[in-house]
């Protein structure tokens, strides 16, 4: 069974910069999709960015200020975000394709960002 647990949230100030972290367990990493999500208070979850092979993307929001990496030694997956924007308060979740599918089948349980102005 794979599991996702989210880590490195907390609250940080406008400008800073803050890297989250997804550890995972179970089988298989290195071939793995994997993306971040993020969900604000009373909207939707929004789409962050993935991350398979060796390529990234990005929602447009997110492009020169968020960076996605993986580290497949360590089952790890990492979301670097500079220049942080009080926009960006919201949970945010790491996801995998284990199965190769094209879908998201296992979710972490979020770890909370919140951006002072």
């Amino acid at each position: 069974q794979v599991q996702l647990v989210e880590s490195g949230g907390g609250l940080v100030q406008a400008g800073d910069s803050l890297r989250l972290s997804c550890a995972a367990s179970g089988r298989t990493f290195s071939g793995w999709t994997m993306g971040w999500f993020r969900q604000a208070p009373g909207k939707e979850r929004e789409f962050v960015g993935f991350i398979s092979g060796g390529s990234t993307y990005y929602g447009d929001s997110m492009k020169g200020r968020f960076t996605i990496s993986k580290d497949n030694a360590e089952r790890t997956l990492y979301l670097q975000m500079n220049s942080v924007k009080p926009e960006d308060t919201a949970v945010y979740y790491c996801a995998a394709d284990t199965s190769a599918n094209g879908s998201y089948d296992s979710w972490g349980q979020g770890t909370q960002v919140t951006v002072s102005s």
